[in-house]
C-alpha cells in the first residue's frame, strides 16, 4: 500500500481510504467490523464517515456508522492505528442531528455540539480530519455542472473558520478539510487561514470518477499549487461503472434497487460513456471496477481513494485494484473514451 502525505500535515494516509456509509444500514455491525479488520490487515489506516451517516440519511439510522467504528475501536484497543476522518453537515433541512430541532448549519455552536457527539459516538478523543460535509452558502451541487447564483441565508466563511478553530485548539480535532467544495470557495477558506492564523484546510472530499471529472478544471490546480489534496469519493460512480446495471440490471441488494437515487447515471450520454470504458476493460482484460478505481488512485492530485463495499467481495476487488499496472495504452484508451463523452454525470 502506498503512503501519502495529508495536505501539509505530517500524516502519511494510505492511497485508499475506506468508506463506511453503508454501515448501520445496508451493512451490520459485525459487517462493519469484518471490513475494518480486512482493510487494517491490508495496509489500509485511513477511514472516513460523517456525522450523517448511514446514507440515505434519516433519524432512524443518523449517527449508526460512527457508532460502529467506535465499537470496533473499543473492541480492537487500536485507535492508534487508523488515521480517522468524520464530517460536519453544512446547511440543511435536517432536524434530527441537533439537539434543539433546528436545522443544519455551520455555527460555532453547532459545530462544537457536532464534534461532542461524534467523539461520544466514535468512542475516542479527538478526530484526525474534520471536514464540512458540503458548504453552508447554497451552491449548485449533487449533480449541477457549473455555477448558478441561488440567493440565500449563510454563515460567513471566516467565522466557520474560527469555529473550527475553538474545536482544533481545544484537542478535539487535529487537521480540517472540506468537502463537495468549489475551487473559489477552497481558495476563500485558504485566504482567510492565511489572512487571519486560522486553521488550513488540508484536503478536499469531491466526487471524481469517469464520469464526472468537473475537478479537474479548477480543484486539480489547487490541490498541486496549495497541498489541498483531493480524497476521491464515488470511484465506481455509485456502482455504474462495474457495469453492474447495464441493459437495465438491477442487481437484487443494490444501492439502485434499495433506494432509487441514482438517477444522475441514467441518461443515453452516461450510457454512451459507461459502454466505451466498459470497451476498454475488456481490450485490457480488467476487471472493470478496479480500472475506474485504478484511474482515480494514479491520478496526481489525489491523496485518497475512498471505496466503499457492501460485500467483502466488493471490498477485495478494490483494495486489490492498486495492483493493476496502468500503462500509457490504458491511459491513451482512457483519454480517448473520456473525450468523446466528458463528463456526463456530474
Amino acid at each position: 500500500m502506498e503512503y501519502r502525505t495529508l495536505g501539509r500535515t505530517d500524516l502519511k494516509v494510505s492511497a485508499i481510504c475506506l468508506g463506511t456509509m453503508t454501515w448501520g444500514q445496508q451493512n451490520t455491525e459485525a459487517e462493519g467490523h469484518e471490513q475494518m479488520d480486512y482493510a487494517l490487515a491490508q495496509g489500509i489506516n485511513f477511514f472516513d464517515t460523517s456525522e450523517m451517516y448511514a446514507v440515505p440519511p434519516k433519524p432512524e439510522t443518523q449517527g449508526s456508522t460512527e457508532r460502529i467504528i467506535g465499537s470496533w475501536f473499543k473492541a480492537r484497543g487500536n485507535r492508534d492505528k487508523v488515521i480517522l476522518a468524520t464530517k460536519v453537515a453544512g446547511r440543511s433541512p435536517m432536524t434530527w442531528l441537533r439537539d434543539g430541532g433546528e436545522g443544519t448549519e455551520q455555527t460555532e455552536a453547532q459545530i462544537v455540539q457536532a464534534v461532542d457527539k461524534s467523539l461520544k459516538r466514535l468512542q475516542t478523543d479527538y478526530i484526525d480530519l474534520y471536514q464540512l460535509h458540503w458548504p453552508d452558502r447554497p451552491i449548485n451541487l449533487f449533480g449541477g455542472l457549473g455555477y448558478k447564483h441561488i440567493e440565500g441565508t449563510t454563515n460567513p466563511i471566516d467565522e466557520i473558520l474560527a469555529a473550527l478553530d475553538k474545536v482544533v485548539k481545544a484537542g478535539k480535532v487535529r487537521h480540517v478539510g472540506l468537502s463537495n467544495e468549489t475551487p473559489w470557495g477552497t481558495m476563500k477558506f485558504l485566504h482567510h487561514a492565511e489572512t487571519k492564523g486560522l486553521p488550513r484546510m488540508q484536503s478536499i472530499q469531491n466526487a471524481y470518477n469517469l464520469l464526472n471529472r468537473t475537478f479537474e478544471l479548477g480543484g486539480s490546480e489547487i490541490a498541486h499549487r496549495d497541498q489541498v489534496g483531493l480524497l476521491a469519493y464515488s470511484p465506481l460512480a455509485q456502482g455504474y461503472l462495474s457495469g453492474k446495471y447495464q441493459n437495465g440490471a438491477l442487481p437484487e441488494g443494490s444501492r439502485k434497487a434499495l433506494f432509487n437515487r441514482l438517477q444522475r447515471y441514467e441518461s443515453p450520454m452516461t450510457d454512451r460513456a459507461i459502454e466505451a470504458y466498459l470497451g476498454v476493460a475488456r481490450k485490457h482484460g480488467l476487471d472493470p471496477s478496479q480500472m475506474a478505481n485504478q484511474f482515480v488512485t494514479t491520478r496526481p492530485f489525489v491523496t485518497s481513494n475512498i471505496i466503499g463495499a457492501t460485500t467483502m467481495e466488493q471490498l477485495k476487488l478494490a483494495v486489490t485494484s492498486v495492483d493493476v499496472k496502468w500503462t500509457e495504452e490504458l491511459e491513451k484508451d482512457i483519454e480517448a473514451a473520456h473525450l468523446t463523452q466528458p463528463n456526463p454525470a456530474p
